[in-house]
């Protein structure tokens, strides 16, 4: 059984309890790996690989992601979210939307940003979140992240609900964080729903419990829409499935694509076979699917 399901995760519960009720959904044994961890307040798109399809867990790591969240504004957090310990910030202001609209627009972009301490990031070869909850001081070191947009859909003092589209390795707690201290007022993530990953819905969404009878897998070939095809026949597929490089022609109608741009690898009946790099003319195979990794 090989693709890939898309949960709507409750709120209350890790992704790997998520991933491990799942589990019982498919035969012993099976490849599972969800992509991209939503903290046990958040709810929403948990896209889950099965079997060969775990193979593409970094690409849809790799993918933009959108978010619905309630911030509270006038206090703080250890965690930077409502499941920490919050402290009021008793002489707070209430901000003015254009002052919170201006502030907002500072993250835009491609920014540093540091993840909040308490997060599954390793450090020293251990969870952040685990040294914090045993009394070690953690100070991580701030990264880039991309922010596409951050929309204002509402605000009544404390709260401002805001809709985020982001890139990889954005932590929406750090902005809710960071929000608060541009406007001298503290900040924390209240609410948070991810409402989509790359192509994949909360619409799409199953329930970790949900009944194994309804649920259909999406096929691998979902995570690849974005990339160039070229097609192989038998004979070259074959060959890169052992590793060799080979010429092809571009399933769009013989253009070639440009050094170094992967590309989509589909068969004659146009399934996917792997994903392959274009170097000087050819294709060289980067991962490849045996001839029975199809969906369920």
């Amino acid at each position: 059984m090989n693709g890939l399901l898309v949960i709507d995760k409750p709120g209350g519960m890790t992704s790997r309890d998520a991933v491990n009720r799942v589990q019982g959904l498919f035969p012993r044994k099976t490849k599972i790996g969800h992509t991209g961890t939503l903290d046990p307040l958040a709810t929403g798109v948990l896209v889950v690989c099965i079997g060969a399809a775990t193979r593409l867990a970094d690409y849809v790591q790799a993918m933009g992601k959108s978010y619905a969240s309630r911030f509270r504004l006038g206090a703080r957090s250890d965690t930077d979210d409502a499941d920490g310990v919050v402290s009021e910030v008793a002489t707070a202001p209430g901000p003015t939307r254009e002052q919170i609209d201006a502030a907002l627009a500072t993250f835009v972009g491609t920014i540093e940003q540091t993840p909040p301490a308490v997060s599954a990031l390793k450090v020293g070869g251990r969870r952040a979140h685990d040294l914090v909850r045993k009394g070690a001081h953690v100070a991580l070191a701030a990264r880039t992240v991309r922010i596409d947009a951050l929309r204002v859909t509402g605000y009544a003092w404390p709260f401002l609900d805001v809709e985020v589209e982001c890139g990889k390795g954005t932590y929406i707690r750090s902005i809710a964080r960071d929000l608060g201290h541009a406007l001298g007022c503290g900040g924390l993530v209240h609410t948070l729903r991810r409402t989509r990953v790359g192509p994949f819905t909360a619409e799409q969404g199953y329930a970790p419990d949900v009944d194994p009878s309804s649920v259909k897998l999406l096929p691998m070939e979902t995570v690849l829409a974005g990339m160039e095809q070229v097609r192989a026949d038998a004979a070259d597929a074959r060959r890169l499935r052992q590793g060799q490089w080979v010429s092809f022609t571009s399933a769009s109608g013989g253009r070639q694509p440009a050094e170094a741009t992967e590309v989509c690898v589909l068969d004659e009946k146009g399934e996917l076979i792997g994903i392959g790099a274009v170097e000087r003319g050819l294709i060289k195979p980067q991962i490849m699917f045996a001839t029975g990794d199809r969906p369920a």
